[in-house]
């Protein structure tokens, strides 16, 4: 007598998905259209162009550190200020090469920031993000009573004097927008990796991810780390953009107040979240810029409003009936049989 068994079920698990098979190539596209764009646009578009890079640059620094590793920093402008200190330094008072100046003050701010670590972590919750605005403010009265570093006039960039104009707005142009694609790009790695498995595990239930084997403290610290350099390399664009650092600026608290509107709003813990939060935030800004510290007001209500009624933020929205992905971060399971 032959029974006859169901047989298994046959799926395929792949990485990509209709969605990103396209949205993937179409950004790496868009972000090399760009390329030509200064070339065929005003100079006043041009900085307000770098100014988005930035955002994009800051807002995946900062959901790379809290809405994948769990860690919500107030005090990022710590590295954003040491970032731009330590371009003009190593440009005009060191003599190195002041594109070189940029990886290095990177490396600086992930120095700085591997050590902030060590007390930073001590802390948890909301005294992990008092703790690391105090930070901040600490490096900020050290600049400001710094001679060396101008005190609280700042200092001004001349390594940048020898191109002209136009040319000085353009390599500001690509360098921002280079590094804002190096940022998504560092994020999709990281999330793709085993390594992001473990951080988002972390990032749920660090207790539970510990009992998995899970390095808790060198998955937290080693993002600590890449976010505060990240951090320090916008920091070094806007000294190279605005060719001046002034401490009270670049060292405001208002930073992280955007890095947090622009993951909040476009959504915390995805890729594209943060992209189309800055995107977002630019467009108002460049909006309401007339109206002086009303966009703030507006900001302040939209952002709060996000986080009371739509936790999940824009991009959350849009792929709330089906996964959506524009980059091959997730899996795809495909029913054969």
């Amino acid at each position: 007598m032959t029974v006859d068994t169901p047989s298994a079920p046959i799926t395929r698990v792949r990485r990509w998905t209709p969605v990103s098979l396209i949205g993937t190539p179409a950004t790496v596209a868009v972000a090399v259209g760009l390329v030509g764009l200064p070339y065929l646009i005003g100079l006043a578009t041009i900085y307000s162009m770098i100014d988005l890079f930035i955002f994009i640059l800051l807002a995946s620094m900062w959901n790379l550190l809290a809405g994948y590793g769990g860690m919500v920093s107030v005090g990022q402008q710590a590295y954003i200020g040491v970032g731009a200190y330590a371009l003009v330094v190593l440009a005009d008072q060191v003599g190195v090469n002041v594109f070189l100046a940029i990886p290095v003050a990177a490396v600086i701010c992930a120095l700085l920031a591997f050590g902030i670590s060590f007390l930073a972590f001590r802390l948890i919750g909301g005294y992990f993000a008092i703790g690391t605005w105090v930070i901040s403010e600490v490096l900020r009265l050290v600049a400001i009573q710094a001679p060396q570093l101008g005190a609280g006039s700042g200092l001004s960039l001349f390594a940048m004097s020898p191109f002209s104009r136009d040319l000085r707005v353009a390599i500001g142009f690509w360098l921002a927008l280079a590094c804002a694609a190096l940022a998504v790009l560092t994020c999709v790695l990281l999330v793709r990796s085993r390594f992001g498995l473990g951080l988002m595990a972390v990032r749920d239930d660090s207790t539970a991810a510990a009992t998995s084997g899970v390095d808790v403290q060198r998955a937290k610290r080693f993002v600590f780390v890449i976010a505060g350099a990240g951090s320090g390399i916008a920091g070094a664009l806007i000294a190279v953009s605005s060719l001046n650092v002034q401490p009270d600026s670049v060292f405001s608290v208002q930073w992280s107040a955007f890095m947090i509107f622009m993951v909040v709003v476009g959504g915390v813990g995805t890729i594209e979240g943060p992209i189309l939060g800055a995107i977002l935030f630019w467009f108002m800004r460049e909006a309401l810029a007339d109206y002086g510290p009303l966009y703030l007001i507006v900001l302040g209500i939209i952002g709060v409003a996000f986080a009371l009624f739509l936790r999940e933020g824009i991009w959350g929205l849009l792929s709330r009936r089906g996964r959506l992905s524009l980059f091959p971060t997730g899996y795809s399971v495909t029913r054969l049989r």
